[in-house]
């Protein structure tokens, strides 16, 4: 999954597509570069960000889910808000990918009115409250709880169980430990017989393991994608989709005993 940010203040590309002529052309590149789903979004859900007002975040990503039409890869839409998914879905976004798990009003039949594929995030807080002390007795378990009862949700109002993809949520009222520990033990969240999406691309769990910058961040951000896959991830979120599908090429050569065709 090619992360297509169409914000100012996103944590690592913030304001570098928040142009839709950029996001547009930053998408078609992350296609060809093998990204086989795009993520749009139009609201930065980085620590400490703000709220953005629903007809400002379609504003955002409305041009570019235009522009997106003619691709062959299907596009999620990363937002909160009910009223941006039915516009979103009506435009053709093929996921929601909500880091509330559906929780407003209405999010929950919006999606299973639509037919779309849905991602369930866990997140301690909110974006602005979420880093500033979390806490869990035993985070795996917590985790997998809320994703098992969200999961639980969505089939009850009717989406189908292959339309439904779950996230553990790193770094998202998380600290350091419980990102590691739940990147340890993926598995245990993969059990639950969902598709697991993981999003460790350019985090700051990794500027505090590495010492280094955001924009310095590519080969922790690759490890990091291989470690959750080998621990039963489906899905990666990723800002660069090229060295993480060279580093995936090696580890299912290395499975398989096959080249990738």
């Amino acid at each position: 999954m090619g992360v297509v940010n169409v914000t100012p203040d996103s944590f690592y590309d913030g304001g570098r597509h928040a142009e839709a002529r950029a996001a547009i052309e930053h998408a078609r590149r992350l296609v060809e570069e093998g990204a086989d789903l795009l993520d749009v979004g139009g609201e930065s859900s980085r620590p400490g960000a703000a709220p953005v007002a629903p007809d400002e975040e379609l504003r955002r990503i409305l041009p570019v889910l235009e522009g997106l039409r003619a691709l062959e890869v299907p596009v999620s839409v990363d937002t909160t808000k009910p009223e941006v998914m039915r516009v979103a879905l009506e435009h053709g976004a093929a996921m929601i990918n909500d880091i509330t798990a559906l929780a407003s009003p209405g999010a929950l039949d919006t999606v299973a009115r639509s037919g779309a594929a849905v991602c369930l995030m866990h997140m301690q807080g909110s974006p602005r409250t979420m880093q500033a002390n979390p806490v869990y007795r035993d985070v795996v378990a917590e985790v997998r709880e809320f994703l098992a009862a969200r999961a639980q949700a969505c089939l009850a109002a009717g989406i189908a169980r292959d339309r439904i993809v779950i996230d553990p949520g790193f770094g998202f009222g998380k600290t350091v430990e419980h990102n590691l520990q739940l990147l340890a033990r993926l598995d245990s969240l993969a059990a639950l017989g969902y598709p697991v999406l993981a999003g460790w691309s350019r985090k700051s769990s990794l500027g505090r393991i590495t010492g280094r910058p955001a924009e310095d961040r590519l080969a922790s951000s690759v490890a990091a994608a291989l470690l959750a896959v080998e621990r039963g991830a489906r899905i990666v979120r990723v800002h660069d989709v090229a060295a993480t599908r060279d580093a995936l090429a090696v580890l299912a050569a290395v499975e398989t005993g096959r080249l990738r065709q």
